[in-house]
């Protein structure tokens, strides 16, 4: 009687290994499968977020030069149609995140910065020169960093980079929704991500 309670018993903890072996084996497949996913829609949002926009402005260059004393002076001026094209982008594949399996957590460890791309098609009308002050490269230099300067501080008043931020937050929100629906979660330095309504006012 004995024997068959030994036996029996054994078959149990041999019944109950097997199935917890099982579970157990189950349980790691499918986490290394939610894995897979989470880092192939990683790989799939490391890509250019790209938003464009148009500029242009007209100009007004003036100089002159003094000669003997101030008695003499030679002026040059130019008048100067600027149609630019402007990109503001985010370079994903800059993006690094970390996996952890462990503990089920995706940690964006860094948002790449914007990138502004100015393209300025300039037109130079009306243009006089005194022979002893004359256009040169270094007068087309100071212009166009005059024009890159003014454009840039009118992307920054504009909502360009506000509509390319947006942009950002939707290829994020991408890795947001799997996380969350596998029951995994996304943080950003080291702040839990709850909602996607809190990956539109993360500081970048």
């Amino acid at each position: 009687m004995k024997k068959i309670l030994l036996v029996i018993l054994v078959m149990l903890l041999v019944f109950f290994g097997y199935n917890y072996y099982q579970n157990q084996k189950k349980e790691q497949e499918k986490l290394q499968e939610n894995t897979s996913l989470i880092q192939e829609q990683i790989r799939n949002v490391g890509k250019l977020v790209v938003t464009e926009g148009s500029f242009s402005q007209v100009y007004s260059y003036k100089d002159s030069k003094k000669f003997y004393l101030d008695i003499f002076s030679a002026r040059k001026k130019a008048l100067i149609v600027v149609n630019a094209e402007v990109t503001v982008a985010y370079d994903l594949s800059k993006l690094e995140v970390e996996v952890n399996e462990e503990e089920k957590t995706v940690n964006i460890l860094k948002i790449p910065e914007e990138e502004i791309n100015i393209n300025p098609d300039i037109q130079y009308y009306d243009v006089t020169q005194d022979y002893l002050n004359q256009f040169d490269a270094s007068d087309y230099n100071k212009i166009k960093e005059q024009i890159n300067k003014s454009i840039r501080r009118k992307v920054e008043r504009s909502n360009l980079k506000s509509n390319a931020q947006n942009r950002l937050v939707s290829e994020l929100q991408k890795i947001y929704i799997l996380t969350s629906s596998m029951g995994w979660t996304l943080t950003y330095n080291e702040n839990p991500i709850k909602t996607s309504e809190e990956l539109e006012n993360l500081k970048m």
